[in-house]
C-alpha cells in the first residue's frame, strides 16, 4: 500500500473532471445505499455542484489522481451544513473512492488534503453523515480525529430498505 499510496497525487478539482467525477458517484448512486440519491446524474445536472466548491473559500473539491495520469481515484468535499446563517463555520465533508482505489489510503490522502486546505478558513467544525453499516467510513473518519456524535435510526430509504445514517463531527 505504501508505494502506491505515495505514487497517488491531490489537487482541486476542475471543470474537466466533471465526466469522471459524475461517473465515479453513478457507481455508489446505482450500487450502494452510501448515498441516498437513487437516480443517476449526467454530467450536466452534476456541474452546478462541481462550481459549487471553488478553489479557495469553505466548499472545496479536491481530487486524486494517479501521479502519471488524471484518472479519478476519488475526490472529497465540504460543503454547507445547513442553510442558516449561525452554521456558517461548520461544513459537511464527505469522501468517495473508485472501486478499484479502495484500501490503498486515497481517503486518507483526500481527507488530509481537504482539512489542510480548509486550515485558514474561518470554520470551527465538521460533519459527515455515514449510511450504515460501513465499517471502512467508520475506521476513516477516526483515524482522521472524527468522533461519532449519534445516529439517526432508518432515515433513508432505498433499495427498498430502510438505512442508519451515522453521523461523525470534528473540530477545524
Amino acid at each position: 500500500m505504501s508505494s502506491e499510496r505515495t505514487e497517488v497525487q491531490v489537487r482541486p478539482g476542475v471543470e474537466a473532471d466533471l465526466d469522471a467525477l459524475t461517473n465515479l458517484y453513478n457507481h455508489y448512486v446505482r450500487e450502494t445505499s452510501i448515498t441516498f440519491d437513487t437516480v443517476v446524474f449526467t454530467p450536466e445536472e452534476r456541474r452546478a455542484w462541481l462550481l459549487s466548491h471553488p478553489e479557495d473559500g469553505p466548499y472545496r473539491l479536491m481530487v486524486a489522481t494517479p501521479a502519471d495520469s488524471q484518472r479519478i481515484l476519488g475526490y472529497a468535499t465540504s460543503s454547507p451544513y445547513r442553510a442558516k446563517p449561525a452554521y456558517r463555520t461548520s461544513v459537511e465533508t464527505t469522501v468517495y473512492v473508485a472501486p478499484d482505489a479502495v484500501g490503498r489510503g486515497v481517503g486518507t490522502l483526500l481527507y488530509e488534503a481537504l482539512f489542510a486546505a480548509l486550515a485558514g478558513e474561518d470554520l470551527h467544525r465538521a460533519y459527515a453523515g455515514v449510511a450504515q453499516p460501513n465499517e471502512a467510513s467508520a475506521r476513516l473518519h477516526a483515524r482522521l480525529g472524527f468522533r461519532h456524535v449519534g445516529t439517526h435510526r432508518e432515515v433513508g430509504r432505498k433499495f427498498g430498505r430502510y438505512w442508519d445514517v451515522a453521523w461523525y463531527e470534528r473540530p477545524l
